[in-house]
């Protein structure tokens, strides 16, 4: 269990990243959403003990996270938004070379375990390849290898399919669904679709605070009979918004697809079944208003 009690973190340019949040998170997939800008990547960074909080308490199966880093460290996995890779270095090479980092001095020991993250990510058949060619889902696949280095407890993942496409997406979250079976694991995301198909619990995060968190279920279920859709022309939509709660529009065949939150049936509109996304925006919506 890993327990975040009123984190708070300012930067010195006056930006208040982390706004008193608490979570408590239990094994398994856990889906942290949030547009950019919101605090997830401090929040992420400070889970990992790579930068101090102004305020607040993490522990995780007993360790006191901001008191004892190292301990925290040896059971932890962490794969940052972006990473740099040495060039013309091998994954075969650079993955043994971060496995004896991490404190595996035993050369056959270490070759194994090397050897059986590149073939659990994927990767082996392309151990001898540089890794700076890799393409992005490749990339992204060693950094969970490296992350999985001393088989960790807590694994932290941020932002980790942005850019990749359909098939790498699709390999990396069956990967994510495999681990989080026996660890705790933690999906930084702006990605409403990650969320709804991987986790079953997620909180969402904007402007350094906790919004709202659950199980996605539960979520859904509160907005049931509040979700009212439509379509019209572009030109119709400004109207449209400063009358009713507008909280997601999206282009479909020229024209605008609008999603409305209310109680009672707007005229011209249709209910639909809400999805994570009109939980995810509406949330949002009301932190806007507020």
């Amino acid at each position: 269990m890993l327990v975040i009690e009123g984190l708070e973190k300012t930067y010195d340019n006056g930006v208040r990243a982390l706004n008193g949040i608490s979570l408590n998170i239990s094994k398994g997939l856990f889906g942290l959403l949030g547009p950019n800008g919101a605090g997830k990547s401090t929040l992420m960074r400070t889970i990992a003990t790579l930068q101090t909080p102004d305020k607040g308490r993490i522990h995780f199966d007993g360790i006191d996270c901001l008191k004892q880093p190292n301990l925290l460290r040896q059971r932890l996995g962490y794969l940052p938004q972006n990473f740099g890779v040495i060039p013309r270095v091998s994954a075969l090479e650079l993955l043994d070379h971060l496995a004896m980092l991490k404190g595996l001095v035993q050369r056959r020991q270490r070759r194994e375990v090397v050897d059986d993250l590149l073939a659990i990510t994927n990767l082996y058949q392309h151990r001898k390849k540089a890794v700076s060619g890799f393409s992005g889902g490749m990339r992204q696949r060693f950094g969970i290898a490296q992350a999985l280095l001393g088989n960790p407890d807590l694994l932290i993942v941020d932002e980790p399919t942005a850019g990749l496409d359909p098939d790498e997406r699709n390999r990396f979250h069956n990967l994510l669904v495999g681990l989080s079976q026996e660890k705790v694991v933690i999906l930084s995301t702006h990605l409403v679709q990650d969320v709804a198909e991987l986790c079953s619990e997620m909180a969402v995060q904007a402007g350094g605070s906790i919004l709202l968190k659950g199980h996605p279920k539960d979520l859904l279920e509160q907005l049931e009979g509040r979700i009212w859709q439509t379509t019209v022309e572009p030109d119709e939509v400004a109207a449209i918004e400063a009358e009713l709660c507008v909280i997601s529009k999206r282009l479909s065949a020229g024209q605008t697809r609008l999603h409305v939150w209310q109680a009672s049936q707007p005229p011209g509109f249709r209910q639909v079944p809400p999805d994570l996304e009109d939980v995810y925006f509406t949330c949002l919506r009301q932190h806007d208003a507020a």
